[in-house]
């Protein structure tokens, strides 16, 4: 069966902080009880079991949690299997669902002494899925459990239980550093605009005076194209009225339509000459042309303006029953779809301007950050010289917004440039900031965790560089940060007292 296993880390508490080995037995600390914990991961799962000792014709309870990933979320229902092998002896049991929520509880009698491998295989509507301890003990005795127990000691210093039902109930997540690279980051704020294509002012074609469509062209509302927006009406003015013009277009127009159909009728007969049809003909065609330009545009009750495309209202730039002249802006449409982000950076950033490949785009007064892949950025241009008025260089940037940005906002925006220097980074919500100094949450078994002061560098607003304190084999909480250090400082439980449910 074909599996990839992405981590399995069998070990004993105090071997994790001594040797760092994952292929040992776990020893909780309680005197009265032996009991050995297993952690393993594959892409779509978490394990973390934790066992009575393995010894040879004694029932061993397995209580095993397990976790969908990427969001650690229990598993909830499901066959799951678990395979105990031991000196060439097999011994199994299913389970059709789960003792409590995430929770499947075996038992299972080894009956050959000796090391071996326990395997947990799940069978769930996307198929199987195997997570595999690569070594368990079976003991003969429960005195040889409790000795290779004793020889393990684990120093619980600044560590905090959190169990996995606690993990459960909250946004949580763990993983690992990465190592990638990590160059120069140019922090700034950017103004955002429209694109030019993704925004039309819409104008006036005549003098008149204005009636908004209806009584909710508000802005911000939503339209769509073709939709009508506005009437200009001249019908109150003395000067320049357009209903007055386009009557007596319409007039001209029906009088040469009459006059040509005549002459051409007599033009048969020979009473009319071609000299007369050509000059009625003419003044047809002309009067036809104006007349159709107007009645495009306008009715009897005054030109009327519809929506050149979808979008919202993004301003309203006169009040109904306003005077407007032929040219003058009555409201803007705007699609928002897609922005500019204009952003300004010191002289000094002028010779990496063009290793500039990517960014990351955070409101001002936003929590989150994006990625220019989530938002499918490109940088458009940079300057080649400052402005005079302010002596930065301009950065143009285009995004989709699929972030909620505001068109004529600022954003704050973390340029990156290319680099082939490679630097640890952690997620930013994996940090924790107390009176100026950082800390990372270390897994040692996913119940148990360690509070690492870490030395931060630069931060390109989702990760940041770390100088020292942690390595990427060092598994940390991405996620849940905060409701640990709270579960730490309430004292509700004692990171002494073992499992806690």
């Amino acid at each position: 069966m074909n599996f990839k296993i992405l981590m399995v880390a069998i070990m004993a508490l105090a071997v994790y902080a001594c040797s760092h080995s994952n292929h040992e037995p776990v020893l909780n600390e309680e005197p009265e009880e032996i009991k050995f914990q297993y952690t393993a991961y594959t892409n779509n799962h978490e394990l973390f079991a934790e066992t009575d000792p393995f010894i040879t014709g004694q029932s061993a309870n397995i209580r095993a949690h397990f976790s969908v990933l990427p969001g650690f979320n229990p598993v909830e229902s499901g066959e799951i299997t678990v395979v105990l092998s031991a000196g060439g002896k097999e011994i199994t049991q299913t389970l059709g669902n789960p003792t409590l929520k995430g929770i499947y509880s075996f038992d299972l009698k080894p009956e050959i002494q000796g090391k071996g491998t326990l395997k947990f295989i799940i069978s769930g509507p996307s198929g199987q899925d195997e997570l595999l301890i690569p070594e368990v003990t079976v003991f003969a005795s429960h005195d040889e459990a409790e000795t290779a127990a004793a020889k393990t000691v684990l120093s619980r210093t600044n560590t905090t239980v959190f169990t996995k039902e606690q993990s459960w109930k909250i946004d949580f997540s763990t993983g690992y550093p990465e190592k990638e690279p990590f160059g120069q980051v140019i922090k700034t704020t950017a103004l955002v605009q429209s694109t030019q294509g993704g925004e039309i002012i819409v104008t006036a074609k005549t003098n008149g005076i204005v009636f908004l469509t209806g009584n909710n062209l508000f802005e911000g509302r939503e339209i769509s194209a073709g939709q009508n927006l506005f009437t200009i009406s001249g019908s109150d003015l003395a000067d320049n009225n357009i209903t007055v013009r386009f009557a007596e277009a319409k007039n001209n127009y029906e009088k040469a339509k009459a006059d040509y159909e005549r002459a051409r009728d007599l033009a048969k007969d020979r009473i009319v000459s071609d000299k007369d049809l050509l000059t009625a003909k003419n003044q047809y065609e002309n009067t036809k042309a104006i007349y159709e330009n107007l009645n495009k545009n306008f009715n009897s009750d005054g030109q009327y303006s519809r929506s050149p495309m979808s979008g919202f209202i993004k301003q309203v730039f006169v009040k109904n029953g306003a005077y407007v002249e032929a040219g003058q802006p009555v409201l803007t449409v705007s699609q928002n779809k897609t922005l500019i982000l204009s952003a300004d950076v010191p002289q000094k950033y002028a010779s990496v301007l063009g290793s500039i490949y990517t960014a990351n785009i955070r409101s001002v007064n936003g929590t989150r950050a994006y990625s220019f892949e989530e938002l499918n950025g490109r940088v458009l241009s940079y300057g080649k010289a400052a402005n005079t008025d302010n002596y930065l260089i301009p950065v143009t940037l285009q995004i989709d917004n699929r972030g909620s940005f505001t068109a004529g906002g600022f954003v704050e925006i973390f340029l990156k440039t290319m680099t082939n220097a490679e630097a640890v980074t952690v997620f930013n919500s994996a940090l924790l900031e107390e009176q100026g100094s950082y800390f990372v949450w270390v897994q040692i078994t996913p119940e148990l965790f360690e509070k690492r002061e870490v030395t931060t560098g630069k931060t390109d607003g989702i990760k940041t560089e770390i100088l020292s304190g942690l390595t990427e084999n060092e598994r940390i909480v991405n996620r849940g940060a905060m409701p640990i250090k709270l579960a730490q400082a309430s004292g509700t439980l004692d990171a002494h007292s073992g499992h806690v449910h």
